[in-house]
């Protein structure tokens, strides 16, 4: 592999804005944080929006206009708008500002899937927004729906603007889940499937469940595929690196961890990146652009958004 791509997953919708004082919330914070992180090496930006007032994950399309002018305007970064929203949302919703905005990258998730939140209850305790609590609470009966005909729907939407997909993969199903949709040729290759570990109702982040999507991923797709991983909250470096030393592109941001250190939180997102980046650098790898990231995955280029 001659570049390693770094995603950074700038806010997400899991975290809530009392678990961190650093989590970016307005339309403004978010901006500069994935400009902050384009500048410390991250050739992707994954974005969700938030309500400006209490952090509530916000999937209107208007929420993320904002966000994607100021970071267009200031980096040539690749932009990579979320379908995968937040709890509760429909797959309507999901999909709007992606089918809108027409970024060169939309993630996709591949498979439904319990999505425990709830544990984190355990660790914060004091919430400044009554939704905080409220949504952990709800996830020990939440299913993340991401049926065979939502997926399609997103799809259908999302192939003919010519977006790319980063596939989100939380288990060896939802690799099987992809190749049917690679083999009814409703996706095509170079397929660019973000491996996720550590996430309660996923699979797990030990490595030789790295290793297990690894080999699966290789059977499956051969070489028509690029690999990346992400490693939930303290997983997220050890899953980074054990990655990066079988060849993945990685994933980092405070969607996936609030977390630099053992009890020490990330001050931004662009901390995370560096961090990242030493462990690929002192592995000898080298980071990839955004325009080198734009050729490793067949991207349409900046100029054909609609953004």
């Amino acid at each position: 592999m001659s570049k390693v791509i770094i995603t950074c997953a700038i806010t997400g919708g899991i975290h809530t804005p009392s678990m961190s004082p650093y989590l970016p919330v307005t339309a403004q914070e978010i901006a500069d944080s994935a400009v902050e992180a384009a500048e410390a090496g991250a050739a992707i930006v994954h974005l969700h929006a938030r309500n400006p007032e209490d952090g509530r994950p916000d999937q209107r399309v208007e929420a993320f206009e904002p966000i994607l002018r100021s970071i267009g305007q200031r980096s040539g970064v690749v932009c990579n708008i979320t379908t995968g929203g937040a709890p509760g949302m429909t797959v309507e919703e999901r999909v709007g500002p992606a089918a809108h905005w027409q970024p060169e990258v939309a993630s996709l998730n591949m498979g439904s899937m319990n999505f425990g939140l709830f544990p984190m209850l355990k660790r914060f305790k004091d919430f400044k927004h009554a939704w905080e609590p409220a949504m952990l609470e709800a996830s020990d009966d939440f299913i993340f729906r991401n049926t065979y005909r939502d997926i399609r729907y997103c799809l259908e939407k999302l192939n003919a603007t010519g977006t790319r997909y980063e596939f989100e993969c939380y288990d060896t199903a939802h690799l099987h889940n992809l190749h049917y949709f690679w083999r009814e040729g409703l996706v095509k290759a170079p397929l660019f499937i973000q491996t996720v570990f550590g996430l309660l109702g996923g699979i797990g982040a030990h490595p030789d469940e790295v290793l297990h999507m690894k080999r699966t991923a290789d059977r499956l797709f051969g070489d028509a595929y690029n690999w990346s991983v992400l490693g939930a909250g303290a997983a997220q470096m050890k899953v980074a690196a054990m990655g990066a030393a079988m060849g993945a592109h990685v994933r980092v941001g405070l969607e996936d961890s609030l977390w630099l250190g053992k009890g020490q939180l990330a001050r931004s997102n662009a901390d995370q990146v560096r961090q990242v980046r030493q462990i690929l650098e002192g592995l000898g790898h080298e980071v990839a652009t955004p325009d080198e990231a734009r050729a490793i995955l067949s991207l349409k280029g900046g100029d054909q958004v609609q953004f």
